[in-house]
């Protein structure tokens, strides 16, 4: 069945590790919400199949005004499983927990990324720790029985104490599922500029430079992740996910597996098996082009290798591994002849029809990914 990714690229600040698109300016929060709207309109025939999930994302959904709210819920269909919101901890007040039960909301998806407010306030995160605990408390109070939070591991200076002190802290407020996630430096981010030009950070009253853990330090945060979420009782079913039985992002599984979804909004992508493609990344763009009842989008048609190419690299992120028998012929031979090293190596392994990347090979994934991809 197919999703919807709904893409809400208002934030009230901008974090320095974010690189995906987003604006500060809240004056088109209402252009943009009737475009989305509208949008919906002239693609549902898209959906073919009943909605399965919807996913609101960004950005920062929860920057969005009540009536905003309800008119994308108005407007769009319900799925029949799984809607997702993320939210900011710090936007969590009663009123808006309160908001939510009143709407077909059964997930939320909110960015903890960490426990130490001192980290907070380098990521330029406008929350605090105590902020987390209280949003999931509103969220539980109003019915809300799905709760994921977002981690972040990586840090400049941060020790293994202190990640294991984060995991606590998560692991304590006793949620569904839990993302955690590296921090990385990407180009045209503030961490980047920072990084580039050899910024200084304030740690304990001193200035010092920037400094990213080894290799080897975030090898053993990963696997300190993984071990620990496991032991209590969290099913590590895709590279970056932990999840209590039963509670997988149903949404965010359909991209790992190879199932049609559509993406409504600036920047938001589709596909649906064929082709990709992706909308405009600029509000105004993306406005005065729907409002003229033009789809404001370029696509790629997909060929026979660069569809198994994504096979790979969206399969072989999960637990279950990639389906050989959903193979050609040509691809599968290809596959297994490439992989036969990895399996020797133990970085991969086999069972039944499935390949998949064993404990060693989650951390070096991107390696051996592309190393069974066609070129």
């Amino acid at each position: 069945m197919a999703g919807i990714y709904i893409h809400i690229p208002f934030c009230k600040s901008r974090c320095i590790y974010c690189a995906f698109y987003s604006t500060t300016g809240m004056e088109q929060r209402q252009c943009y919400v009737d475009a989305v709207c509208k949008e919906w309109s002239m693609r549902q025939h898209e959906a073919g199949d009943p909605i399965d999930t919807i996913y609101i994302g960004g950005g920062t959904p929860s920057q969005l005004t009540d009536s905003q709210l309800r008119q994308l819920f108005d407007r769009l269909p319900h799925a029949n499983s799984e809607t997702t919101i993320e939210v900011n901890p710090d936007d969590v007040t009663q009123e808006f927990a309160t908001l939510l039960s009143t709407l077909p909301v059964n997930r939320v998806s909110m960015g903890a990324q960490t426990f130490d407010d001192q980290r907070l306030r380098f990521l330029h995160r406008r929350h605090t720790s105590a902020q987390v605990a209280e949003a999931v408390r509103l969220l539980r109070d109003a019915g809300i029985r799905n709760i994921s939070i977002d981690l972040m591991y990586g840090f400049p200076g941060e020790t293994l104490s202190d990640w294991e002190h984060d995991m606590d802290a998560a692991l304590a407020l006793s949620v569904e599922h839990i993302s955690a996630y590296c921090l990385m430096i990407e180009e045209g981010t503030a961490l980047f500029n920072q990084m580039r030009n050899e910024e200084l950070e304030m740690r304990n009253g001193e200035m010092r430079k920037l400094t990213m853990p080894s290799e080897e330090l975030e090898r053993r945060m990963y696997y300190m992740l993984k071990d620990k979420l496991e032991a209590a009782g969290y099913e590590h079913y895709e590279i970056s996910n932990f999840a209590r039985p039963g509670f997988r992002s149903r949404h965010n599984s359909s991209y790992w597996h190879d199932i049609p979804y559509i993406g409504l909004g600036a920047a938001a992508h589709s596909y649906d098996r064929h082709c990709r493609s992706w909308n405009v990344s600029n509000i105004r763009t993306y406005c005065e082009r729907i409002g003229r009842g033009e789809l404001p989008s370029e696509q790629e048609v997909l060929d026979d290798d660069t569809h198994y190419n994504d096979l790979v690299a969206t399969a072989l992120r999960t637990s279950d591994g990639l389906d050989l028998t959903t193979l050609s012929d040509r691809h599968r031979h290809f596959c297994l002849r490439e992989a036969q090293p990895y399996l020797s190596d133990g970085l991969l392994r086999q069972q039944d029809s499935h390949i998949m990347l064993t404990r060693e090979g989650l951390f070096v994934s991107d390696m051996v990914m592309s190393a069974l991809m066609m070129v």
